[in-house]
């Protein structure tokens, strides 16, 4: 059985060898950063359950202090990390209580005053009339957004359980969109996911060795660091003007809108969810930009609020999703398998799902069914109609029985009997 919670404490360590695993910018592999994520995630879960727990504080990682930054000037500069809430998940195996994997969603990315940062990719077509030949260039321009999408990102599981039965990593992922039709008014119409570009085997991003380093004076392992809580610097280094992309090496342009061979699994399942490609990279490592209309994601679309039944037999279920509850302490926790819905419309788990929820009957659930039947409510109005016996239109009609000329011979037919059975009548469910 597993289940996923919110991040706590204790997990940084196991977040810390996660993050060392695969290079993301929203999980970098620094133990500072990474505590302050989990108090910052663990302040956004309070927020929402109303909790009465006094938050966390969420002091600045010394990598940065370091550098002889502080909040206060930080977020002079438009912090965007610090400022909206994230949500930091982990995948726990229930019986060894081992974390297995992490994902992350972001109310908010940046906003007025606070822009998030990418380069437009355009053509650029040029002609000479008296040689008669032109070219095609591929210019790369800053794009300052201040919409303030929200934001998924930093999943990563364990490569021993990529592949699993349970399809542990599709569940790592759709939880975000689990949570976001749970809490629309949060987020955003839109929905951003920063795709991961190939780098070297020594963790380098050859856009940024070639293009970006040029201008701002920071390895690409402090640049990712210190845009946690400032992009201030992207504006202020990076030219504004048109950069012609011919210019690169080769091996640095083959990575612009690319990802590597671990992220092409997320990038086809998003795109299955409408996640579209516009031409918008990362200006560090050039890696693609995919976004959705909130609204439009099925997941967000078909995630519904219902209250919890009796526990079940599997054999009973008939449904396959995600089922979750909050605690009155900002405890997260969710479980995807199968369930049904009872006559009153709520959802009932098998036994050991049930258990693991730590939840009462008639306590709030969230559930997001992942079968592609369609949200609860559809199954509820089935079942409604079933106990009224809406079933009876769908019942088979008795055939008319045709009357033979006077006067034609033909064997005559046999009259029912009184015991004769009458036709059965469908249910509809």
């Amino acid at each position: 059985m597993y289940v996923i919670r919110r991040a706590k404490i204790d997990d940084v360590s196991t977040l810390l060898k996660l993050a060392k695993m695969v290079h993301f910018i929203n999980l970098p592999p620094d133990r500072d950063i990474i505590a302050q994520k989990i108090a910052h995630s663990r302040n956004s879960f309070l927020r929402i359950a109303d909790a009465v727990a006094e938050p966390e504080p969420e002091p600045m990682p010394r990598t940065l202090s370091g550098m002889g930054l502080d909040m206060n000037r930080l977020k002079g500069l438009g912090a965007s990390m610090t400022d909206t809430p994230l949500y930091l998940f982990v995948l726990e195996d229930v019986q060894t209580g081992n974390v297995l994997g992490t994902s992350q969603t972001l109310a908010r990315m940046g906003g007025p005053g606070n822009p998030n940062f990418s380069f437009k990719l355009d053509r650029r077509h040029f002609f000479s009339e008296s040689l008669q030949t032109g070219t095609t260039q591929i210019v790369a321009k800053l794009h300052a957004d201040e919409s303030g999408p929200s934001e998924i990102g930093g999943l990563i599981l364990q490569p021993s359980y990529r592949g699993h039965p349970q399809k542990l990593g599709f569940f790592l992922s759709v939880v975000r969109f689990h949570f976001m039709g749970l809490h629309r008014g949060l987020f955003a119409d839109r929905v951003l996911a920063e795709m991961m570009a190939p780098i070297t085997d020594d963790a380098h991003s050859l856009l940024w060795d070639f293009l970006g380093r040029r201008f701002i004076p920071l390895s690409y392992e402090e640049a990712d660091r210190f845009c946690q809580y400032s992009r201030e610097f992207i504006a202020s280094l990076l030219p504004m003007d048109e950069l012609y992309l011919s210019l690169l090496p080769p091996a640095a342009r083959a990575v612009i809108g690319e990802v590597g061979p671990e992220t092409q699994p997320a990038r086809r399942m998003l795109e299955k969810l409408g996640f579209k490609y516009h031409g918008f990279v990362d200006p560090f490592d050039g890696g693609p930009h995919l976004t959705a209309e909130t609204d439009k994601i099925p997941l967000v679309r078909d995630t519904r609020r219902a209250t919890l039944g009796e526990p079940v037999e599997e054999t009973l279920c008939d449904r396959v999703g995600i089922v979750s509850i909050m605690k009155e302490n900002g405890d997260f926790l969710a479980v995807r398998g199968s369930f049904t819905l009872d006559a009153e419309s709520r959802v009932c788990l098998p036994f050991e799902a049930h258990e693991t929820l730590r939840g009462g009957v008639g306590d709030p659930v969230g559930v997001t069914p992942t079968d592609g039947l369609g949200p609860v409510d559809q199954t509820a109005a089935r079942i409604g109609k079933a106990l009224r016996g809406g079933g009876k239109k769908n019942a088979p009609k008795k055939k008319a029985v045709k009357k033979k000329p006077a006067g034609k011979r033909g064997k005559s037919k046999k009259k029912p009997t009184k015991n004769a059975p009458k036709p059965t009548r469908k249910s509809g469910s």
